[in-house]
């Protein structure tokens, strides 16, 4: 094969924990009798909330088909690569295995949001039920000198709270607020999804949301900019480099000897999925890749109530922007170049168009 493919999850494969039944059908032609997938296949995630291993089991059993974790891409696998903040301590915010996960990248000294509140008991105060009856003063010696966002945490005034005391303390929590020290320690985040669809009828909020929060709170008391050291996750350019350079290791495991010309990012979410896969089709002009095209399914946030249109152009040019705030707003990068209703017409078209008969 001289094409690989970029799946998209939620939305495309499965709403919440249930499979989309187009799902299964699709995977049954990407792989041979003996379950090898037969062209270079990464599943490219904004979900930040698992180990690879555990998302690679989940699609093995939902799709029926063998994944390994080295098919899998969350939106925190970049951070493989920055290795100069893996030896500080860094303040990590989220929800699942997050100290598994940091150590999994590579972090070694990372503290959750959970310890902070467990030994500064006194800066968690907006619920009046979980604030302390007894002071105890708490030896407690971590410095973070940097935060890192994995996805959206559980109860988001407490998250809040506690990120923007270290980002004001210079990573000093508990101490007064200096708001002279700008730039702040550095912040790295990590999907910039505002929505993404579940088993409910609408959107449900995803960590961009939660970002808006911060970046907004952060502006209001100090009047300035929130800045990110990085951030990642679709639609970033890391993230489809990374991709990239998965696909092409697949190829080169299996000795397939024909170069990878053109990736397909197949997705259900104009505001990542296609806006990241136009993104990086416009910087591989000095890449290795040829080409990277955008199929974008109707089964996720992208989801009209009518038949696929022909002409997209007026209902995708005139949406909000949702991508995030440090990413411009460029009506060509939210135009896919395939609408199919489901991820199993995005296999076929994308056998049609590279005239491969597996």
């Amino acid at each position: 094969p001289s094409f690989g493919f970029l799946f998209d999850i939620d939305g495309v494969l499965v709403r919440g924990k249930t499979p989309i039944p187009a799902a299964k059908t699709a995977f049954q032609k990407l792989v041979n009798s003996q379950g090898q997938f037969l062209v270079p296949v990464v599943f490219v995630t904004n979900a930040g909330n698992c180990l690879r291993q555990k998302k690679a089991d989940q699609l093995s059993h939902l799709l029926g088909v063998p994944i390994s974790q080295d098919q899998v891409m969350m939106s925190h696998s970049p951070l493989r690569m920055f290795k100069r903040y893996h030896e500080k301590c860094v303040l990590v915010s989220g929800q699942g295995p997050l100290l598994d996960i940091a150590q999994d990248l590579g972090f070694c000294q990372a503290i959750t949001i959970d310890t902070l509140r467990e030994k500064r008991p006194l800066l968690d105060a907006v619920d009046h039920d979980r604030r302390p009856n007894i002071l105890v003063s708490v030896d407690f010696c971590f410095k973070p000198l940097s935060v890192v966002l994995f996805g959206e945490p559980v109860r988001w005034e407490t998250s809040l709270q506690l990120i923007i005391d270290v980002l004001l303390t210079s990573g000093y929590p508990g101490n007064p607020y200096d708001q002279e020290n700008y730039p702040h320690i550095p912040v790295l985040a990590c999907n910039m999804d505002l929505m993404w669809v579940a088993e409910a009828q609408s959107p449900r909020f995803g960590h961009g949301t939660f970002m808006v929060c911060l970046e907004n709170i952060y502006k209001k008391i100090t009047g300035k900019e929130l800045k990110y050291e990085a951030l990642m996750g679709k639609p970033s350019r890391l993230t489809y480099q990374y991709a990239e350079h998965l696909i092409r290791a697949q190829a080169l495991q299996r000795s397939w000897e024909q170069p990878i010309q053109t990736l397909y990012a197949v997705g259900d979410n104009l505001m990542t999925d296609i806006y990241g896969a136009n993104l990086w089709e416009n910087e591989l002009a000095s890449a290795a890749a040829a080409h990277c095209r955008s199929v974008l399914v109707c089964t996720g946030v992208y989801s009209p109530h009518t038949e696929v249109p022909l002409d997209t152009s007026d209902s995708v040019t005139d949406t909000v922007f949702h991508g995030h705030r440090d990413f411009r707003f460029d009506p060509g990068l939210v135009e896919p170049d395939h609408i199919v209703p489901d991820v199993d017409a995005a296999v076929d078209l994308v056998f049609q168009l590279e005239n491969f008969a597996p």
